[in-house]
């Protein structure tokens, strides 16, 4: 029989099937466990991307077969539609950001159902429709009344042409993301969710939540930063005030030399008002608020500050301290001020250096006594304690508490806990976002809506010119309102909610979308679908928004709207798509299609090779998704993503490897067509004949096939070594002597094999293996049927015993498969404890491996 593959024509049928079927819409089961699988959403920015691809099919992969393994599959898609880019594009465009957003979300709403996911569509939702930041105001006010949403004054970056306050990451090389004016820091009234109230548990929880990237959870624990240590009392030299310093080194206090404060923080201009050097630190520190604070703490950074004609004491010496402001010290974190101990600090050291400033050492290394005079850098390892007082002598580290409860009998210290995180700012001086529903009284002062008045519609009639400042703020069909309390005049507040907020919930709401009773969440649906077993989602977003998702669901926890402790069980950081960059001496970087034959279309220069780096726009190494959808097929965008790499690893592109993907899809389809008539109307083998020679050969390769491709997705997410067993498998059965018509145990043992390769590829490209299950007469459809189960007795291997020699005598031996790779076979010989006692403590040379018979370990 011949039958072409036509991509586009199946996938195109199978689609419209799912989507009239409602394939994969759920609903809650008591009867059957539960699987929410959740990709972190997308922000509708006008197309997909590769990295929406790789994320999406990742995700797609599990949550088909867990539903195939019988689990009631929570899998939903949404829109993270509040944001910057929507007003710039108004701005720029004339277009207003709902129009903006919304024609955006049809495009890509388009484009993924084209790549076939799984997604139970009628549960969709954007965070920038009413009916959903509705329930935001409505926690708001919750928290606000419970003191977790508070307003107070603080130090923000602020972009003087954009008017608006920005957050740490929209500062790049000191200049404002959006239209590269210099940011200042500026000290504004701002809201903030008081996220320190939970610290501890956040801290704690870390711990707990074992199905997390270890280095995801370091990254949160760092975030947090908790720091045991000691708040001591510098008291000032020339009048009663005292600086406070906290830190977890109080060991060195005798040799701390001079004072360091952050240029930004407000005592640097206080010690120096009215003095002569006052403009010239006013200068210095407007010059360093201008400074990357990154970059600023940074080992390489050079270390650079100004004296302030001011003198603190230190607290056990007496001794005057100069104070500085310095470039490397930050206000926001422990006290902004830091005590400065040269000796034993290297950024310290060098600081002394360049001023002259004074060295004592009080860490003496055990091995060479140190000398001040001579030192060309800090001595940072333990040691003994000299120039200490009563503590010359001890080891430092054991010295910590001693020194701490003498500081805290002289009353000028205390052990204390100090930690990084900061409480949430939220405030954003923008338009499109969340209304943040509170408005001001000239009578009553600040006064929450009431939640009857909820919810606070953003308005849709506002002029976005680029002027600066929230355009909220010149609405006075907005602005001016009545108050909640005295039915006075008042206005309200015209900043709005951080996009982060939205999305700390999101997946709360995916469980009850249609949900419109208060308080937005029905507890039944969370109950039973909360939380999440695997989210997926960028390493980009380890901190800011799988804290804040953390923080919010223990906010809503106290509420009494959910009962989990944290919002996502497993956690999946997929690594980035990455393609080497074509540059022209003329033109600059080139898109893909730009280049032919090596060469530049525009221009016919030779183009250079460059270093392979994540897929952007600015690089124009980007790939479009629609141009692969229309070549190839979405089976093979998915299968490739799948298949180059590990979904935790970057994935280096390839057209080769696309290719690659293509062919194999179709080497499965032309067997399948090959042995169509054969098998009409056989049935799958049921094991009950003997099998011999390549029959045998192949059943045992289905079974081991399914047993490995089940134990990689399931145990690992290792796709690609899934998809490489199904191709050994294609590989056997094009192997296998074909059995004749009359032959119908052959024949049933081939179809046997077919619809192992069928399902067990389904997950991976569900268009294809949907028609070639059509086609061969499968029962029902593959998105309805049960993974399938391997037979042990089948799958086991022959074991084979393997010699082991040290030097080329025998010393032990071991039982392995038949079918044991040569890696693991050389690293169980290597572990074997027999083999141990003749190899510790020595030098292997080399593993010299004999198929099947021997390995022999070289040592000396």
């Amino acid at each position: 029989m011949e039958r072409k593959y036509i991509p586009s024509e199946i996938e195109d049928k199978w689609q419209k099937y799912w989507e009239e079927e409602k394939s994969f819409n759920v609903t809650e089961d008591p009867g059957k466990e539960k699987y929410y699988l959740l990709e972190m959403f997308p922000y509708p920015s006008g197309k997909i991307h590769m990295g929406h691809v790789r994320n999406y099919t990742i995700g797609d992969v599990v949550a088909r077969y867990k539903k195939m393994k019988g689990y009631n599959v929570l899998h939903p898609i949404g829109w993270d539609s509040f944001g910057m880019p929507a007003e710039n594009a108004a701005i720029d465009h004339g277009v207003p950001p709902a129009k903006w957003t919304n024609e955006n979300i049809d495009t890509m709403k388009k484009q993924l159902k084209k790549m076939g996911f799984s997604y139970d569509w009628d549960r969709e939702l954007s965070t920038c429709e009413v009916k959903y930041y509705k329930w935001e105001q409505l926690f708001f006010l919750w928290m606000l009344d419970n003191g977790l949403a508070y307003k107070r004054g603080a130090t923000v970056n602020w972009c003087s042409k954009c008017q608006t306050v920005l957050a740490n990451e929209q500062v790049e090389a000191g200049l404002c993301w959006r239209c590269g004016t210099e940011v200042d820091e500026e000290y504004f009234e701002q809201w903030f969710f008081q996220i320190t109230r939970y610290v501890e548990e956040l801290l704690e929880y870390c711990d707990k939540l074992p199905g997390w990237p270890e280095r995801v959870l370091t990254m949160q624990k760092n975030w947090i930063g908790k720091s045991h240590g000691c708040e001591i009392v510098f008291p000032m030299a020339d009048s009663d005030d005292v600086i406070k310093v906290f830190t977890t080194r109080q060991d060195t206090i005798f040799g701390a030399t001079f004072m360091l404060i952050a240029a930004e923080h407000p005592l640097v201009m206080e010690l120096t008002k009215g003095k002569p050097i006052e403009q010239d630190v006013r200068n210095y520190v407007e010059r360093v608020k201008k400074q990357d604070k990154l970059m600023r703490t940074s080992d390489y950074y050079e270390k650079e500050g100004i004296f302030l004609d001011a003198y603190c004491l230190n607290p056990v010496t007496e001794q005057r301290m100069p104070i500085y402001a310095a470039n490397f010290v930050l206000a926001d974190y422990g006290t902004g001020c830091v005590m400065a101990v040269p000796t034993h600090d290297q950024r310290d050291f060098e600081f002394a250096k360049k001023y002259g400033l004074e060295l004592i050492v009080v860490i003496d290394n055990p091995d060479s006594s140190l000398d001040a005079e001579t030192m060309t850098e800090a001595y940072i390892d333990e040691g003994i304690l000299i120039n200490s007082g009563q503590f010359n002598g001890m080891e430092n580290l054991k010295a910590l508490d001693s020194i701490a409860e003498h500081l805290e009998s002289l009353g000028r210290g205390r052990k204390t806990i100090e930690y990084r995180l900061r409480d949430w700012g939220i405030s954003r001086q923008r338009y499109w976002g969340a209304p943040i529903p509170v408005v001001y009284c000239e009578k009553c002062g600040m006064v929450p809506v009431s939640e009857s008045d909820l919810p606070v519609i953003l308005p849709a009639d506002v002029a976005l010119t680029g002027a600066g400042g929230s355009p909220l703020a010149r609405l006075s069909s907005f602005v001016e309102t009545v108050c909640p309390n005295c039915e006075g005049p008042a206005k309200r507040e015209t900043d709005t909610m951080d996009t982060f907020v939205e999305s700390s919930w999101y997946f709360d709401r995916f469980c009850c979308p249609h949900f419109d009773e208060k308080p937005g969440l029905d507890k039944k649906s969370l109950d039973y679908w909360m939380p999440v077993d695997q989210y997926i989602g960028g390493i980009e977003h380890a901190i800011l928004h799988l804290l804040y998702s953390r923080f919010y669901t223990k906010m809503l926890r106290d509420f009494g709207v959910i009962d989990v402790d944290e919002p996502f069980t497993n956690l999946l950081t997929q690594g980035m798509v990455c393609k080497e960059t074509m540059r022209c001496k003329e033109h600059g970087y080139l898109y893909p299609d730009e280049v032919q034959d090596g060469k530049c279309t525009r221009c016919g220069l030779e183009i250079n090779i460059g270093k392979t780096e994540k897929m952007s726009k600015s690089l124009k190494n980007v790939v479009d998704p629609e141009y692969l959808i229309q070549k190839y097929g979405a089976d093979t965008a998915r299968m490739f993503c799948l298949f180059a790499s590990p979904p935790e690893k970057d994935l280096e592109w390839s057209d080769q490897g696309v290719d690659g993907s293509f062919r194999f899809i179709n080497r499965v389809w032309r067997i399948i067509i090959d042995y169509l008539d054969d098998i009409k109307g056989i049935e799958p083998f049921d094991g009950t004949v003997d099998l011999d020679g390549d029959l045998k050969k192949l059943r045992k390769k289905v079974h081991q096939t399914i047993r490995k491709v089940t134990s990689d997705i399931e145990d690992r997410f290792h796709f690609n070594t899934a998809i490489s067993a199904v191709m050994e498998l294609v590989n056997t059965l094009y192997q296998v002597k074909r059995p004749d018509k009359a032959h119908a145990t052959g024949l049933s043992v081939v179809k046997e094999a077919m619809n192992a390769i069928i399902i067990l590829l389904n997950p991976i490209v569900p268009h294809v293996t949907e028609e070639m299950w059509e086609i061969i007469g499968g029962q029902g459809r593959l998105s309805d049927i049960s993974w399938p189960t391997y037979d042990e007795s089948v799958a086991a291997e022959e074991e084979i015993t393997i010699a082991i020699q040290v030097n080329g005598k025998l010393r032990s031996r071991v039982q392995v498969s038949a079918d044991e790779d040569e890696d693991r076979i050389k690293e169980r010989a290597l572990n074997d404890e027999r083999i141990v006692k003749y190899t510790e403590g020595k030098t292997i040379v080399k593993k010299i491996y004999v198929p099947k018979k021997l390995v022999n370990i070289v040592v000396k």
